[in-house]
């Protein structure tokens, strides 16, 4: 971690000598004092830049430190030679130690109070240092923020390991896909997808493009991105707009592929991260259910927006109704499956999450249309089945599996008005049937 940090502050003192050398030649007059100040002024501003530097210094070095013990603890004691080595923290250590070293150094050149000598190369100079370290300071914060998610971790060791592999080997991927694909020049998750282009792009050319992969997916360097499929010359021609040959760099610039996935076209990473924060607060050493009641009830609310609504169907035409551009999509049971499937796997024992499992799943089967009942019928059985599995006594089974109203899942004791009719009978889980029938 030391070598750049060192080499900034040797630069920075012989920067600081140079330019104290200068404004000594020119007898200070080389800057006028209408920039820098007078010399209490350009004393009263160092000061406070160099506090702010030892600040700024002490702030790198603990969020580091941090850094590393996160990492530790959380994903593998094995990385942290790899934080250690990352450039951006030793170059934001390396300038505010150059600067603070800079400030010092012109301050010490400072003579007089109303009247003296300023300095003032040396001035402009702490202050295009002091501007850059702000400016540093906010890209480190960033840098440091994204460095600490599981996936900043895991590009850093993966894109480290890749370049090793390119400086060894050369860099040709391997490619697969056939004579008709256009592969993926770099890893990375599909994060955007400009349609209209892309079907722009297949019209041009007469093709039919098929993206391979699905909006979120990670696709490797050399895998393929786009299937092309020939089209219909007579539309091409139709149209007056004679078709060319398909490049791979007209498509793959449509199509944008991060180190992460995000929610701009996504819908399945908004269902991924409430799962994911469900499955976490059942397992060890947490065991916190409520959470993933909580998380469950967003799932809900989700599935229950396009249980009724039509979802994509993957194709998309030109303006002359030709198919151009088609896709793999999410289905109505992805949905279903991803929302439920983990969680019913790992809170199978825990009654507050199978309760409001049973009226979410209710819920649904009330309001999907009869073609998309099937996978909520086949949560209704696995539920069934998981519960029956984790408790023996029958009781306990329907207690279960009785649909979660408002107050049960917490453990309140409730007592609803019959006139209602929101509370279903607590002594047949309402949509499950009894394994016996």
């Amino acid at each position: 971690m030391w070598p750049l940090p060192i080499g900034c502050l040797i630069a920075g003192a012989l920067l600081a000598v140079a330019t104290l050398a200068v404004d000594r030649a020119t007898d200070y007059g080389l800057v006028p004092q209408s920039l820098t100040g007078t010399p209490s002024d350009a004393q009263t501003i160092l000061s406070s830049f160099a506090t702010t530097l030892v600040s700024l210094t002490t702030l790198v070095l603990t969020v580091t430190l941090v850094a590393v013990q996160l990492a530790m603890g959380q994903f593998s004691p094995r990385i942290v030679g790899a934080l250690l080595a990352d450039r951006w923290s030793q170059l934001a250590i390396g300038l505010f130690g150059a600067s603070f070293l800079v400030v010092v150094l012109t301050l010490r050149e400072i003579r007089g109070s109303t009247t003296g000598t300023v300095p003032g190369l040396s001035m402009l100079l702490s202050y295009v240092l002091m501007l850059a370290s702000l400016v540093v300071l906010v890209l480190f914060v960033h840098h440091a923020g994204q460095g600490l998610r599981a996936a900043g971790l895991i590009d850093l060791v993966g894109d480290r390991s890749r370049e090793f592999i390119v400086r060894e080997h050369g860099e040709t991927p391997v490619l697969t896909g056939g004579p008709d694909a256009i592969v993926a020049a770099e890893p990375g998750n599909v994060v955007r997808v400009d349609r209209p282009a892309l079907v722009a792009a297949a019209r041009q050319s007469d093709c039919v493009l098929e993206l391979v992969p699905v909006v979120g997916d990670f696709v490797v360097g050399g895998a393929p991105l786009f299937r092309v499929h020939p089209g219909t010359r007579s539309t091409a021609s139709a149209a007056g707009d004679p078709a060319g040959p398909l490049r791979a760099s007209d498509v793959t610039r449509h199509l944008l592929l991060g180190s992460e996935r995000v929610h701009t076209e996504d819908l399945a990473y908004g269902f991924r991260k409430l799962v994911d924060i469900a499955v976490r607060s059942i397992a060890q050493p947490f065991n916190d259910p409520t959470t993933a009641v909580q998380a469950l009830h967003r799932l809900h609310d989700l599935l229950r927006q396009v249980a009724a609504r039509p979802l994509p169907c993957g194709e998309h035409r030109d303006e002359d109704g030709v198919v151009r551009l088609v896709e793999r999509t999410v289905s109505w049971d992805g949905y279903v499956r991803l929302a439920f499937d983990e969680i019913r796997m790992a809170g199978a024992s825990e009654p507050q999450v199978t309760r409001k499992m049973c009226a979410a799943l209710a819920d649904l089967k009330s309001v999907a249309p009869p073609d998309r009942q099937g996978p909520l019928d086949r949560q209704v059985r696995l539920l069934d089945a998981a519960v029956r599995r984790c408790h023996e006594d029958e009781e306990d089974v329907v207690a279960a599996l009785t649909p979660d109203t408002e107050g049960i899942g917490s453990g309140a004791d409730v007592t609803a008005a019959p006139d209602l009719g929101r509370v279903p009978d607590l002594g047949e889980p309402t949509g499950y049937r009894p394994a016996h029938e």
